[in-house]
């Protein structure tokens, strides 16, 4: 069991690494930029503003300083609220996050398992397939 457990996260990494990358090459290949959105700029105030954050780079330049700031868990600066930074906002919701997640897990393996000894007391009738059917589909 340790041995395929410790397989699946391995073939994770490849997984995740190409997640990652088709999510950054997506948003920086997109029309627009996030601060051409709500109020229009200057020209020369948009221009400084990605010089700051390096928006102007070349993109595979851009794409290796992004991978570096995860690999450090630097999710950098709040484009929304100028004095947090995304690990800040990060950490301030994830308390209520972790809860609200704890919480919903308890309640799946409750009904879960309410209704694997439904379905297993009652096998071959229409209890059993109403709980297979809501399983199969994921509900």
């Amino acid at each position: 069991m340790l041995k395929f457990i410790l397989r699946r996260c391995l073939e994770a990494i490849p997984t995740l690494f190409i997640l990652i990358t088709i999510s950054f090459f997506m948003m920086r290949l997109a029309p627009g930029s996030p601060f051409t959105g709500e109020r229009a700029l200057p020209p020369e105030v948009l221009a400084n503003i990605e010089a700051k954050y390096h928006l102007n780079d070349p993109i595979m330049t851009q794409y290796f300083s992004y991978l570096k700031q995860l690999a450090h868990g630097d999710f950098g600066p709040s484009f929304k609220y100028k004095d947090y930074t995304v690990n800040d906002l990060v950490a301030a919701s994830f308390p209520v996050s972790a809860k609200l997640g704890a919480a919903a897990f308890l309640l799946a393996v409750i009904i879960g398992v309410s209704a694997g000894v439904i379905a297993a007391l009652k096998q071959n009738t229409r209890w059993d397939y109403t709980v297979m059917g809501f399983a199969m589909t994921g509900v």
